[in-house]
């Protein structure tokens, strides 16, 4: 029986940023089709840097990170990655910047070719996805912080993502946009990697949690049951069970 490759790659990743110390030191991880993996580990654990380069927005110091079979080395080896591989920022603020939400979430669709008249009705079923109809003239400014996380979700929905990488998506929320924000999410039939604080959040939502530390990625120190029907302990590396192809 063969295995399905990792969607997402990474081995031996060292990254700092300038002048300060390695935040990530030999990081090995993986993250197979139709896995949903939660990350909890304190602030500066470096778990937003993991996304970031993933996404190439900073480049490894050492180490490889490979995205749909690929070794990514330059800029433009990630382009592709941006056109499939959806974002979800931490703060929305950093995300939404159109007058509108109906200019805000057609904006990426137009960006992959569709026409004005394509992007807006992709935009438009998208909210309605997300029960945001009604909310495509809207100013983006004057949104809520729940409305401006569902709406910065919408954006990145809307560009039909293979992956979500998702940075604390509930945190802000009220009971009832956590709720709608949880239907959501499993509801979704792609791989995603979510970052929170929240356990309880992150066991609905995923199936295997790692937490980070000096560095490196580990498997959760408690007991958590997986999706592939076993459960075990701590271990001391995060391991894949990719499923078959």
């Amino acid at each position: 029986m063969t295995t399905a490759a990792p969607i997402i790659e990474l081995k031996g990743v060292t990254f700092g940023y300038p002048g300060g110390p390695p935040i990530l030191r030999d990081l090995d991880f993986a993250l197979c089709p139709g896995q949903r993996i939660g990350i909890m580990a304190p602030n500066g654990s470096g778990k937003t840097t993991l996304f970031h380069l993933i996404m190439g927005l900073v480049k490894p110091l050492s180490g490889q990170v490979s995205i749909f079979g690929k070794a990514l080395r330059e800029e433009k080896d990630f382009a592709e990655v941006r056109r499939r591989v959806g974002l979800l920022f931490q703060d929305p603020d950093d995300q939404l910047f159109s007058p509108t939400v109906l200019e805000d979430v057609a904006f990426g669709p137009l960006n992959l070719g569709k026409t004005k008249s394509e992007a807006a009705a992709i935009a438009r079923q998208t909210l309605a996805f997300l029960g945001l109809n009604g909310f495509e003239d809207r100013i983006t400014f004057k949104l809520s912080g729940g409305e401006k996380r569902l709406v910065s979700l919408a954006t990145v929905l809307a560009m039909e993502p293979e992956v979500l990488l998702l940075d604390e998506p509930e945190n802000g929320l009220d009971t009832r946009t956590r709720a709608r924000l949880m239907e959501i999410l499993l509801g979704l039939d792609i791989a995603y990697i979510l970052i929170s604080h929240e356990l309880e959040f992150l066991a609905a939502a995923t199936n295997i949690i790692y937490t980070m530390d000096a560095g490196r990625i580990h498997v959760d120190q408690e007991l958590h049951i997986h999706e592939h029907v076993h459960a075990h302990p701590l271990g001391s590396h995060p391991h894949a069970h990719c499923p078959p192809e």
